[in-house]
């Protein structure tokens, strides 16, 4: 069910269970409503793609798009996240944020994206989370990276036309 992808592992929330620390639910599609998804969007450039999801992230959740912006791309200056497959997951930190806030992008033509395996990207899913909230970020990081280890599920999301139905693809998916 699942393939191997290089993959930094990181995830986020209440409710852990297990000796490992998995969230004992699907705590990404708690985060996402449709109106946090989009898909098809036109951009040319990685540089132009974090500069969408700074502002779509920022007017949504109303953070500052300049600082939101800042924060990702100093994330992709320590190393990028892509992971792999035609995925990455730029994550942050934001300042006067109470609580994660994720969104997903997809791409209507793949773009360079720095990924290990040299593969452009078309799947973004952005994490930010608030400035001390280490644990969090990383148990959501890993249940993320888990999702798109899942061959299925990538390719079901890349059939969804709509973000309702990228929406139920998320809610749906369980841990393996």
């Amino acid at each position: 069910m699942h393939d191997a992808a290089p993959v930094t592992m990181s995830s986020t929330t209440p409710n852990f269970t297990g000796a490992i620390g998995r969230p004992a639910r699907n705590t990404v599609a708690e985060l996402l409503t449709p109106n946090d998804i989009r898909v098809d969007l036109d951009v040319p450039t990685k540089q132009r793609a974090l500069e969408f999801i700074a502002r779509f992230v920022g007017v949504r959740d109303g953070l500052i798009d300049d600082e939101v912006y800042a924060s990702l791309t100093e994330r992709e200056r320590l190393g990028s996240t892509a992971l792999g497959r035609g995925v990455a997951i730029p994550h942050a930190r934001a300042k006067g944020l109470d609580h994660p806030v994720a969104a997903y992008v997809r791409l209507k033509n793949p773009i360079p994206f720095d990924a290990p395996d040299g593969k452009p990207v078309s799947d973004i899913f952005v994490l930010i989370v608030p400035l001390y909230a280490a644990d969090k970020h990383l148990h959501l990081l890993a249940q993320v990276a888990e999702m798109f280890c899942d061959k299925a599920f990538r390719d079901k999301l890349r059939a969804c036309a709509h973000p309702q139905d990228v929406y139920a693809a998320f809610s749906a998916w369980e841990h393996a």
